[in-house]
């Protein structure tokens, strides 16, 4: 893609600077921390997805700022170095953003600023410091983390039974961005068959079940139902991750592997239903599941790698 005049600075460049595909997959994090601390998704739920929103965004913004170089070599046809985007409007988006991202999770309450903020300095860390460190997928899976924990934190003021599902994102997330740090240049199957191995132990992890008595408030039937819906929402996960990680494996050329990264990062929706699903949340289970054809749908336009 060129920067033709009548692209630049336009809707197009727009959504491929901020891959707004991907903003599908962000919605469920949030929702699998309110489903975490046994909360109904509420006005403050919407504020802190409204906020996550925004400092995805941010991120992605930054990221190609922060980029531009590299991007003009390996990714000419990026809207900032194709000339569709000026570096300075790419900066200004992501301090705009990052400074919506605050004030949403403000609005949400202390508890919601208290995890927004670490998310936001995670989020700025990665972009300029920490990416091509040994440490960068550790941050990226920080953040994600985080993301779920300010869920959490805005629907009940309160992370704690959160902490294990976040933990089970960021797992993903590490697995995920290990992969994506080859997907220009293909190398060595080790990170795509590390992510495989990282995505059976967690459809494993989704599908044990619980020990909980079945009470009068939540009979047997019920239970089995759920377990049905965890089982059917980690199925889906695992072979939406595991069949590109494994092509990646087998061939880690930068195709195949631009194809896992694109696969992982769709994986996440059916795991954050899943983990909604596991808390004991059907219905946020099937309404993060409903953004899945959506994200698809989207993605067939834009990139989201």
């Amino acid at each position: 893609m060129s920067g033709s005049p009548e692209d630049r600075g336009g809707p197009r460049a727009w959504a491929e600077l901020l891959r707004l595909p991907a903003l599908f997959t962000v919605p469920g994090d949030a929702l699998a921390g309110a489903a975490a601390v046994r909360a109904r998704p509420g006005r403050r739920t919407l504020l802190a997805i409204g906020s996550s929103l925004c400092l995805y965004e941010a991120g992605m913004a930054l990221n190609d700022w922060a980029d531009r170089a590299e991007d003009a070599v390996e990714r000419p046809h990026r809207p900032l170095p194709s000339g569709r985007i000026r570096p300075a409007a790419a900066l200004t988006a992501a301090c705009a953003l990052t400074a919506s991202g605050l004030a949403l999770a403000a609005r949400s309450g202390r508890p919601a600023l208290t995890v927004a903020a670490p998310l936001a300095a995670t989020v700025w860390a990665y972009d300029l410091a920490l990416k091509r460190t040994p440490a960068g997928p550790a941050a990226m899976a920080a953040a994600r983390g985080l993301d779920l924990l300010l869920g959490a934190a805005a629907t009940t003021g309160g992370i704690r039974p959160a902490l294990r599902p976040a933990a089970l994102l960021a797992g993903h997330t590490l697995a995920l961005t290990t992969v994506s740090r080859q997907e220009t240049r293909g190398g060595s199957p080790l990170p795509a068959l590390a992510a495989l191995a990282t995505t059976g132990v967690l459809a494993r992890s989704l599908t044990r079940r619980r020990a909980r008595p079945a009470t009068a408030a939540r009979p047997a039937r019920s239970r089995t139902t759920a377990d049905t819906l965890r089982g059917a929402l980690a199925a889906v996960y695992a072979a939406t991750a595991a069949r590109p990680y494994l092509h990646a494996a087998l061939n880690p050329s930068p195709p195949l592997t631009q194809r896992a990264v694109g696969g992982g990062i769709r994986a996440t929706i059916p795991l954050q239903a899943a983990l909604s699903a596991r808390s004991g949340a059907p219905v946020t289970a099937l309404l993060t599941a409903a953004l899945a054809p959506s994200a698809a749908r989207f993605a067939r336009k834009v990139s989201v790698t």
